[in-house]
């Protein structure tokens, strides 16, 4: 199974952490997983390229976890309004896409929010 958990700060969605295998099909087969890999690469190369925003990433190609953290999304970090909602809302935007497929992959995948303050 993977485990999804989404980070926010005051209602503001600023990253995420990706844990486990789907199990869904065999290695290299496995369309779920295929699926989870190119929205987080989306997502990813929307904040770092379209949005020229800094984004903090580790992919651990063994285990397959993944730890995205976008400080662009906070007022702390990013003074532009419209880059700040901007990158939040791919975050966002992610979630409620990955919440959809639970639905039916409930099995496999399982998605979270956490209140976790940034320094």
């Amino acid at each position: 199974m993977t485990k999804i958990v989404f980070y926010k700060t005051n209602d503001v969605f600023y990253g995420f952490e990706e844990q486990g295998h789907t199990g869904y099909g065999e290695s290299g087969d496995d369309v779920l997983c295929a699926a989870l890999s190119s929205m987080t690469m989306l997502i990813l190369n929307a904040i770092e390229v379209a949005y020229a925003s800094d984004v903090e990433y580790t992919i651990d190609e063994k285990t397959t976890d993944i730890k995205v953290i976008a400080k662009g999304a906070l007022s702390k970090f990013e003074k532009d309004d419209k880059k700040r909602y901007a990158v939040s809302g791919l975050i966002m935007a992610y979630y409620y896409q990955l919440n959809d497929l639970v639905e039916e992959y409930y099995d496999y995948l399982s998605v979270d929010v956490e209140e976790r303050p940034i320094d």
